[in-house]
């Protein structure tokens, strides 16, 4: 099923130079995976003791970063020689913190359902849990969609810069995160069907 993950070959393309220079000055693929979650980490922290809806400009600012610089901890890893077992687990486990730390702080803000965002963060982790999962049944790691991590970034991204631009309807705000929490469910099973048929061929 179609994913914004299909654009990361050209992405990555675009970051090639630079993870070169960060290759040529002994910056390591686990340094950046680190960064990536401490970043999310802080800006969640920030958004949730701010409890202002411009606190919420820094998720898509964030989410964008933090997209760049996973490409560039798996092309180090690739490309340079620099991947390994304890990158791997960091890797999936950084992410779904990253994902945790950016989710849950709507729900300190009214107009969300509290336990549709704490749905959201469990359907996200789900979803990758499943994903990693495939690696078990012999297809390898899962990105299918529909709404995998790049289209949550980019779908969070969205509800936070409306809300911050006060253009969100107030009357629909609360079906937001369930509506992202059953997309990200529907992905979890396409990804769980993929494993089961790849395992049975």
């Amino acid at each position: 099923m179609p994913t914004l993950y299909a654009l990361k070959p050209a992405f990555q393309g675009r970051l090639r130079p630079l993870v070169n220079r960060l290759a040529a000055i002994g910056v390591t693929a686990n340094s950046i995976t680190i960064l990536a979650a401490l970043m999310s980490i802080a800006a969640g922290t920030a958004i949730a003791i701010l409890h202002e809806w411009r606190s919420l400009l820094l998720v898509p600012v964030v989410m964008f970063v933090r997209m760049a610089l996973n490409a560039v901890d798996g092309m180090l890893a690739r490309e340079h020689g620099q991947a390994s077992t304890l990158g791997m687990y960091l890797n999936e486990f950084c992410d779904v913190v990253s994902d945790l730390a950016l989710i849950l702080p709507f729900a300190a803000f009214p107009q969300f359902s509290p336990w549709g965002v704490v749905a959201f963060a469990l359907a996200a982790v789900l979803t990758e849990f499943a994903g990693v999962l495939c690696i078990a049944a012999g297809i390898g790691r899962n990105y299918a969609g529909p709404f995998g991590k790049s289209d949550r970034a980019l779908a969070l991204g969205v509800v936070a810069v409306l809300c911050a631009a006060g253009l969100w309807p107030a009357s629909i705000a609360p079906l937001v995160f369930p509506a992202m929490a059953t997309l990200s469910l529907l992905t979890a099973i396409n990804r769980i069907r993929a494993g089961l048929i790849g395992s049975a061929s």
